[in-house]
Formats: structure tokens, sequence, C-alpha cells
């Protein structure tokens, strides 16, 4: 499939959030026309030449509107996270499958021409026989979070062979960089530059022994840009670093960039917490000839540079409240 980019209109559900700034930015600086629908209107939309539409992306009587005179949809919201999606199963399913496909449902109706789907590389594949973790491994989620994401993967699938909708879904580690939220309870990366930076303590769940695969977040929209022309269709695809990486090991690059000992504390582990992830990314090689650019080390770098400049006041203030 190949698009012409400058009549396109991109969909962005959850684009408010990092991962949207960073798709919505590049797609604009490429010529493309973005369309974002979330629940809130962040404070940057406002540079930016962005329609923007406030609004839950599982509202029936929104979507409708929503994707009318859309091309391309990324579908990147969710309403849970891997630490609270068992807590309430029933909310995680009618909030973020059944919303899925109502969006499946008028995205078939209004032709559009491409539907890519952020899925969940850290969840979906459950305990892992061989690192890093090939697509075709067997898929057994330890979290709803991850279940969910599964069986949206699956009415994709079932959308592109029923309808001939053109369908993707990114299996995506964990992506890190600018923007992201330093107050959050997901994206440890963001919160332990932050909290060394301010000279906070480190809560670690485990011994800090746990290994995932972090990739930066330039390195992310250079895949699904790539993705946008790819003539693959109803399958998934795995988007990462492909590399390990303990968060011991996190938070020792943390300090040697800092120049000092950064404060820890380790606490019992959680059950829904895999070992080790890392994710195989031969068939995005191969397929999209792409790989990633920016390693761990120069990702913190950039990280810890852009929360320096951007939280100055904050971190001021924590500072001289903690008397550093």
């Amino acid at each position: 499939m190949s698009v012409n980019k400058n009549t396109l209109r991109c969909l962005i559900t959850g684009g408010g959030g990092f991962q949207g700034y960073h798709l919505t930015k590049v797609l604009i600086a490429n010529g493309y026309k973005v369309r974002c629908l979330d629940r809130y209107k962040p404070v940057w939309l406002a540079e930016e030449n962005v329609e923007f539409i406030e609004g839950d992306f599982s509202a029936t009587h929104l979507i409708a509107d929503t994707i009318k005179g859309c091309d391309i949809i990324f579908h990147l919201a969710c309403t849970t996270l891997p630490k609270t999606s068992n807590e309430d199963p029933d909310f995680d399913v009618s909030s973020n499958v059944l919303g899925t496909i109502r969006m499946l449902d008028e995205a078939v109706k209004a032709n559009v021409k491409r539907f890519i789907f952020i899925s969940s590389g850290g969840t979906v594949y459950g305990v892992p026989s061989i690192i890093p973790i090939p697509e075709n491994h067997p898929t057994n989620p330890l979290c709803s979070y991850g279940i969910t994401k599964l069986t949206i993967e699956k009415y994709l699938r079932l959308y592109h062979q029923l309808h001939g909708l053109n369908t993707i879904s990114i299996r995506l580690s964990n992506p890190y960089g600018e923007y992201q939220r330093v107050d959050a309870i997901q994206g440890c990366i963001a919160v332990f530059c932050y909290k060394a930076i301010t000279g906070q303590t480190i809560h670690i769940w485990g011994d800090g022994s746990v290994k995932r695969d972090f990739i930066y977040i330039s390195d992310v929209v250079d895949a699904v840009l790539k993705l946008i022309n790819s003539p693959m269709s109803g399958c998934e695809i795995n988007i990462g670093n492909g590399k390990p990486v303990s968060l011991n090991e996190i938070i020792d690059n943390i300090e040697h960039l800092l120049g000092r000992t950064i404060k820890r504390q380790y606490s019992v582990g959680r059950t829904f917490d895999i070992p080790v992830n890392a994710l195989d990314i031969s068939f995005a090689r191969e397929k999209l000839n792409w790989e990633p650019k920016i390693n761990l080390y120069d990702g913190l770098d950039r990280t810890i540079k852009w929360i320096k400049n951007h939280h100055k006041m904050e971190i001021k203030s924590i500072k001289e409240s903690l008397g550093k």
C-alpha cells in the first residue's frame, strides 16, 4: 500500500499522551493532517496545527463522527495499566475491547486505509521460554491488560480477514524519553531520572534484577512511520530495542550520568512482574528496514537533560525542601 501523506488525515486516539505527542509532531512535520482524540487537551496541542476532539474512544456516540474523514488510525488509547488491570477485568474488557471493536466497525464503514494498534510486547507473551521473544512465541499474559491487548490483536486479524481492513498490531516494548510523565505509575525511566535529579529515594519492587526492553521514543515513531506504507497487514510486529536491561542497571547508568550515588529502597516483588522480557526485532529489521538508533545510555542522557530543563522550578523546590 502506498499513500500520499499530503492528502491524508490521521486520527490518533490517546494523542494527548507521551507517545501521541511525539507521533503528532513527526506526522505534522512530514506533511500529514492530524486529528487527536483524548479525554484531556494537553497544553502543547495549542502550539500545533491539530484538530482536537475531547472524549473517550469507547464512547459509542462519539466514535463515528471522530473517524469520519480519516484515512489512517493510530490507536494508542488505553483505559488501564498492567499494574491495576487485574483489579477490575470487567472494566478493562468493556472499555478497551468493546471500545476498539466499535472503532473497527466504524473504520470499515469509513473505508479507513490503515489501522495501526499499539499493543504490548511486555505483557502479551507472559513468561518467555526464549529471549529475545519472537512474534510466534506462545502468548500467556499474566494480567488482564495483556489479555485485552491480545484480544484486540485477534479482532484486528478478524477484521482484516472479514472486511479487508488494513491492520497491524505493534507489540511495543517500554518506550521512554522527553515529555514522559515523571509522576506516573508507568514509565519507570522518567520516574527514576526525576527522583534521582531531585535527590529523592527510588523505590523498586523486588531486588532490581527484573529485566525489561527499553526503547527510545524517536525510534518508536520511526518504526510507526515506516508501517504506514508497509504492505504488511493482518499481523503483529515486535518493536523494541531487543536487549534486556535490569532496573539496577538503569539506576547505575543514571548514577554515572549524574556523577553521584542514588538512594534506593527495595520492597517485595509483584506477582505480575515477569523476570525478564526482551523482544526479537528480526522481523522489523527484515520487513521495515528498521532498527533502533539510540542506545540506552544516550537515551537516558537526553531524558535527564530534558527533565532538568522542563522541570526547573519543581526540581529547585524539591531540592530546597530536602535541604539539597
